[in-house]
C-alpha cells in the first residue's frame, strides 16, 4: 500500500488515515431532514474505535465518555463471536498465525459489517429510493435500494454482499445475503459461511453521530445470532482519498515464510 496515508499495521497491512479532523460535536444541533422528512444520513463518517489511530487515546476516550454521557451502548467490535467448537479452532488456528491469513492482507474486499469498522472514512450519499455508501478502503461502494423491492433471486455470492434497506422511522435497517465466504465479520479469524445473513441498523441520532447496531446470524458457525454495536462520527473535513493496494507486498512475503519455518499444526 503505497498511498499518502499509508501505514503497516502488523499483517493486516491496514492503510491508516493521518489527517486533521473537524471540531468537536455540536449536541445542539438536531439531525438533518431531507425534503421528504427522513433523517438524512449523508456525510463523511469514521468509526470511534478508529479515533484513537486519529487523535490519540485522550480523543477517543472523551468520545467514548460522550457515548456514555448520550446514552449510547459502548462500542464491542472487540467481543468474541459465540462460534461453535469447530468454528473457534479455527480462529484460534488464525490468530496463532498472526493475521497472515487475513483477507485484507491479500487485497480481497473487506465484508460487511467489518468494511465499516476500518480505520479509514466512509461516504453516505442518500437519494429518495437507495442510499449508497462510498469507502475509501478498497474504494469499495454498496447501493442500498429503499424503494420497496426483494432481493433478486438470482444473487451471486460476493463480498459484500446483496442489500435491501427499508426505513423504520428514522432509523435505516439494511437486510444483506448472498454472501461469500472469502471474508471475516469483524477481527482475525471472525470466519462464517455463505449461509450467513446480516442486518444492520442506521440511526442518526444526534447531527454528529450514527448509532450502527448489525447483527449477524449463520447457523453454521454460530451458536445464536450475535450482535454488536458502534458509533459514527461525522467528519465534514475529510474526503475520500485514492487507496492503493499491493497483493505481493515483501513485508508479507517474509513474515509468511517465517511463521511457515514455525509453523506446528495444520489448520482445522
Amino acid at each position: 500500500m503505497t498511498n499518502a496515508r499509508t501505514s503497516l499495521a502488523a499483517a493486516a497491512l491496514l492503510c491508516i488515515v493521518v489527517a486533521p479532523l473537524a471540531a468537536q460535536p455540536s449536541a445542539e444541533r438536531p439531525p438533518p431532514r431531507t425534503p421528504d422528512g427522513k433523517v438524512s444520513l449523508d456525510g463523511i463518517w469514521v468509526a470511534t474505535g478508529a479515533i484513537m489511530l486519529f487523535e490519540g487515546q485522550e480523543a477517543f476516550a472523551a468520545a467514548r465518555a460522550a457515548d456514555e454521557a448520550a446514552g449510547r451502548p459502548p462500542g464491542n467490535t472487540g467481543e468474541t463471536p459465540p462460534y461453535k467448537p469447530e468454528a473457534e479452532a479455527r480462529r484460534q488456528y488464525y490468530l496463532e498465525r498472526q493475521g497472515l491469513d487475513d483477507p485484507m492482507a491479500r487485497c480481497l474486499l473487506t465484508g460487511v459489517p467489518r468494511i465499516n469498522f476500518r480505520p479509514l472514512p466512509f461516504e453516505i450519499v442518500q437519494l429518495p429510493d437507495r442510499v449508497i455508501m462510498l469507502y475509501e478502503i478498497h474504494h469499495a461502494f454498496r447501493i442500498i435500494p429503499t424503494d420497496g423491492r426483494p432481493h433478486p433471486e438470482d444473487a451471486e455470492p460476493s463480498y459484500l454482499g446483496e442489500s435491501v434497506g427499508r426505513w423504520e422511522g428514522d432509523t435505516l435497517v439494511v437486510d444483506v445475503r448472498h454472501f461469500n465466504d472469502d471474508t471475516w465479520l469483524t477481527g482475525v479469524g471472525t470466519i462464517h459461511t455463505e449461509d450467513l445473513r446480516v442486518t444492520e441498523r442506521y440511526t442518526r441520532d444526534s447531527y454528529d453521530t450514527i448509532r450502527y447496531e448489525v447483527t449477524m446470524e449463520d447457523p453454521n458457525v454460530l451458536t445464536r445470532p450475535w450482535t454488536i454495536r458502534e458509533t459514527f462520527r461525522l467528519r465534514p473535513d475529510e474526503r475520500i482519498r485514492e487507496y492503493e493496494c499491493i497483493e505481493s507486498n515483501e513485508d508479507l512475503l517474509r513474515f509468511e515464510r517465517l511463521l511457515e519455518g514455525h509453523a506446528t499444526r495444520e489448520a482445522p
